[in-house]
């Protein structure tokens, strides 16, 4: 953890100190929705801030709603695409595109047949890349 935070620290980002592991599903199916709202980038940041900083329940219906309010979209829309699963299938379909590909965890980077898992420093990213661009 603490590399982490030397990391993060290292990109302008704040990271608390996160005592649970909540299930993000319902923030995923969220995020989804955001994405059509031309919002996407507004929520993952808040999402990010709301767990990684704060450390709070993204899985709770009351959080979400705040999420979704500081991200600058509808709360009473966002409780209809979080109470009738609206974008479920969707996320689904994301998840099983990346059960297909590999992918296990995030971040993961995948160029060819090589594959990077997790974060990791710049240098290693670029190495990749640089196989890649040749």
């Amino acid at each position: 953890m603490a590399q982490m935070k030397a990391t993060a620290a290292g990109l302008g980002l704040e990271l608390g100190d996160r005592k649970m592991t909540y299930n993000s599903r319902l923030a995923q199916e969220a995020g989804l929705w955001a994405e059509t709202k031309g919002k996407g980038q507004q929520f993952h940041m808040e999402a990010f801030r709301t767990y990684f900083v704060h450390g709070e329940n993204i899985a709770d219906k009351a959080v979400l709603l705040g999420m979704i309010k500081r991200s600058g979209l509808d709360p009473k829309e966002g409780e209809a695409v979080i109470d009738k699963r609206l974008f479920s299938k969707a996320v689904d379909l994301d998840w099983d595109l990346a059960e297909k590909s590999g992918i296990i965890a995030v971040p993961t980077f995948r160029m060819g047949q090589d594959k990077i898992v997790g974060a990791k420093p710049y240098e290693t990213l670029k190495k990749m890349v640089e196989k890649y661009a040749e």
